[in-house]
């Protein structure tokens, strides 16, 4: 059984997009660059992790789409 291979582009891009964005976001914690003590510092991070969690979730809401609601195949399947 297995991954379908139609999920492995949205699999890369927020697998590694993902390692990336944690790495900045270790880097600005590193270098101090934002101080979780400050109140606006804590939400500005907030928005950076909400944002990619919300851009994951609509682009997964549209590959959900694009398979089970419009499919391209007669029998109403996710393509073989």
């Amino acid at each position: 059984m297995g991954i379908p291979e139609y999920w492995w582009p949205y699999l890369y891009q927020y697998g590694v997009g993902g390692v990336v964005f944690v790495i900045g976001l270790a880097l600005i914690l590193g270098y101090r660059s934002c101080n979780l003590s400050r109140r606006e510092d804590r939400f500005w991070l907030g928005v950076l992790v909400f944002g990619f969690a919300w851009y994951a979730g609509i682009h997964l809401l549209w590959y959900l789409a694009a398979l089970y609601v419009l499919p391209a195949t007669p029998t109403g399947g996710p393509p073989a």
